[in-house]
Formats: structure tokens, C-alpha cells, sequence
């Protein structure tokens, strides 16, 4: 039997199970991009700045710009707290009874995920540009910067794997949501016609004769009584003339 959830997560009233969380996709995925963002930072921050010997100044090794490094250590330091942040969000969800908190939940894990992703390939376009300027590369730590340039890019993927579950988990919720309410209070059932003039109830409407004072040129004549015929074989009485000569 398939367990109840909402958002993602099981019903609120269960206790929390690790192996579960630890099995569910975006957790892993979560803590890849962890991982990922580690070492981006990590790299850049221990190698990835150095001084010519000429000059006691360090200086970025991709293309010695400051702004690049910078940059991509402030977004891995960014993404690893948030990574940390978001994965006791998950384990925190089940515990959520409330649907709006879960929604706010996954909606803030959605838009931070997309943003990140995009800040994630503007790091990795800035990096490999500057590092294809880069011509002396002598001194320079050369598998720290290409591991900065590589794991951005796999941080790409993964925050972007991140969006489509998030994505996926909101639209869930939602017709979760919408399902649930339906059940409680089922839409009503309207029929092609109105109430008044539903089939079964309609009765035709009576009229009574319009009266009128008008005399009716149609109405028959009244009856007249009629001559019997005269028969063929009724002789008329002979009168008989006597001419009176003188």
C-alpha cells in the first residue's frame, strides 16, 4: 500500500527514518552539490592564489583576476551552507502539519536551486575564460584550477537536478492538495437545464380562451326550415275555364 505524502514527504504523526531519507534522490543529489561546492572553494582558497617571484603580491591564477576567484569561492561557500540548510529542511519536513509550511518549503528550495544553477554556469563560463588567458602557468597549482573549472561544471548539473525535483515535488503538493479538497467537497453536478425547467419537473402551461366581443364572421347560420320537394308524380290541381260566348 503506497504511503500518504504531501510535497514530498510523508503525512505528519510518523517518526523520522533515516535510511529512507538518506535513500531519497534529492537527498543525495543534495549532498553531491555539497560535496561539489567543497571543493571548488577548498581549491581555490588553499592554491588557488599566488605570487610571482618578483612580486610579494598573490595574485588569482586564472589570468591573475581577483574577481574570478572571489567569485567562485563566494558562490561554493554560499551553496554549502545552503546545502546544509536545505537538507535539515528535508528531514524537517515530515514533521511539518501544516501544508502552507511544506509549500513555502519546497517553493524556497525551487527558486533557490534555479538561481544557483545559473550562478553555477556563470562561474564555470568565467573560470574556463580566464583560465584559457592564462599563458605563463608557471608556479601555478594546474589540477587545483582545472578541479575548480570541472567541479563547477558538475555543480550544473546537480543544482540543476535539484530544480527538477523541486519542480516536480511543488506540482505534486499541489495536486495533492487540490485532490484532497475535492474529496471533501465534491463539485456539484449541473444538468443541461435549469432547475425551473428540468424535464421531469416541467409541466406545459394552460390558457384559457381569450373572450371577445367581436362578432364571429366564421360562425354558422342558424338553421331555417325548408320547402319538402315537390314530388314528380303530384299533379297540380285543373282549373277548369268556362269561355262565355255571347
Amino acid at each position: 500500500q503506497e504511503s500518504r505524502c504531501a510535497y514530498g514527504a510523508s503525512l505528519a504523526g510518523g517518526g523520522f527514518d533515516f535510511h529512507k531519507f538518506a535513500k531519497q534522490p534529492h537527498t543525495i543529489v543534495r549532498f553531491l552539490s555539497w560535496i561539489f561546492s567543497i571543493v571548488v572553494f577548498s581549491c581555490i582558497t588553499a592554491e588557488g592564489f599566488v605570487n610571482k617571484s618578483h612580486s610579494p603580491d598573490a595574485h588569482c591564477v586564472f589570468n591573475q583576476n581577483d574577481s574570478a576567484c572571489h567569485y567562485a569561492v563566494g558562490i561554493g561557500v554560499i551553496a554549502f551552507l545552503a546545502c546544509f540548510f536545505f537538507l535539515l529542511l528535508d528531514a524537517y519536513m515530515p514533521l511539518m502539519s501544516n501544508a502552507k509550511e511544506r509549500k513555502y518549503a519546497v517553493m524556497a528550495d525551487l527558486g533557490f536551486s534555479v538561481v544557483w544553477t545559473f550562478l553555477w554556469f556563470v562561474c564555470f563560463c568565467l573560470l574556463t575564460s580566464q583560465w584559457s588567458r592564462t599563458l605563463d602557468v608557471k608556479g601555478i597549482p594546474q589540477d587545483a584550477a582545472r578541479s575548480a573549472i570541472a567541479f563547477s561544471f558538475f555543480s550544473i548539473a546537480t543544482w540543476g537536478i535539484l530544480t527538477y525535483f523541486a519542480l516536480g515535488r511543488y506540482r505534486r503538493g499541489v495536486a495533492d492538495v487540490t485532490q484532497s479538497i475535492y474529496a471533501e467537497s465534491p463539485p456539484e453536478q449541473h444538468t443541461p437545464y435549469p432547475p425551473t425547467y428540468a424535464p421531469s419537473a416541467y409541466t406545459p402551461t394552460t390558457y384559457s380562451p381569450y373572450p371577445s366581443s367581436a362578432p364571429d364572421d366564421f360562425q354558422q347560420p342558424p338553421f331555417t326550415p325548408t320547402d319538402p320537394p315537390i314530388s314528380s308524380s303530384h299533379q297540380p290541381p285543373l282549373v277548369s275555364v268556362h269561355t262565355r260566348y255571347s
